[in-house]
């Protein structure tokens, strides 16, 4: 299978919903949306980009931050690749294993950016300096997967984690050396689909059953705690003003009050 090399893009939203759903959770909806923005790259950035200079501090906090990504690339990694294992249809099947795809890259390049900083065993440095936090939340989140509580576990990975990651990565990019931005801004991208998959998928069954909302907003009650304690975490190690903080976690929670869920 190979990426459409059509010379007009097929325009999704025009088409019914059920051929926007065949088409937007395909593989080759995935060829294409990854084609242009990886094409030309290396592990996420283009090769023989110049690292600009880190003061040592610099470097340490970045290697710290780094192995906490690390962490939620892990959980979303695992998580959906057991998701697929029961999801209800064969389009989420389909999208959640180009999801894996995803989560395997992202995982690659930044242990990979944790190599070019000159961390030589980089499993080693992420059990020492993972967020506590967020290790507290990728346990929680494989729980949900291996209860196989489809709508919970969706919920906790490609709502609240996907999220999670989204605000984070989108803000730190606009801070970060110009190889880590660029690795950054590429996952990003890949974020928003795994978002836009979750918010369809239990937008739906939430319009279809609208008493699941109720235990939905239990679990991002139990897990909100701890969002928003990793985004504390992460936010100290970049060194990112106490005065902004707060704002970041506002966008982490309008993006999952996308959902209805109050802030």
């Amino acid at each position: 299978m190979s990426a459409r090399t059509d010379p007009a893009p097929l325009e999704v939203h025009g088409l019914p919903h059920e051929a926007f759903l065949e088409e937007v959770h395909s593989f080759e909806f995935w060829f294409q949306s990854v084609q242009g923005y990886l094409a030309g790259t290396s592990y996420g950035h283009r090769p023989g980009a110049s690292p600009a200079p880190l003061a040592d501090a610099e470097r340490e906090r970045l290697v710290t931050v780094l192995c906490s990504y690390c962490v939620g690339e892990t959980a979303a990694l695992e998580g959906a690749s057991g998701l697929i294992a029961f999801a209800p249809n064969r389009l989420a099947k389909v999208f959640l294993s180009t999801q894996v795809v995803d989560e395997g890259r992202h995982l690659e390049v930044l242990l990979h950016r944790l190599r070019e900083l000159g961390v030589a065993d980089p499993e080693s440095e992420i059990a020492k300096r993972a967020s506590p936090a967020l290790l507290h939340f990728k346990r929680r989140l494989l729980e949900l997967v291996a209860g196989r509580d489809w709508e919970a576990a969706l919920f906790a990975q490609n709502v609240i984690l996907e999220a999670m990651e989204f605000t984070v990565f989108q803000t730190h990019a606009q801070h970060a050396d110009p190889i880590t931005a660029e690795v950054l801004r590429g996952i990003v991208k890949d974020e928003r689909r795994h978002i836009g998959f979750g918010e369809n998928e239990l937008g739906r069954r939430l319009r279809a059953a609208p008493h699941s909302r109720a235990r939905l907003g239990e679990v991002k009650r139990e897990l909100d705690h701890w969002v928003l304690e990793s985004f504390e975490e992460t936010l100290r190690s970049l060194d990112v003003p106490a005065s902004e903080r707060p704002a970041l976690g506002r966008d982490y929670l309008q993006a999952v009050a996308r959902l209805g869920f109050p802030q």
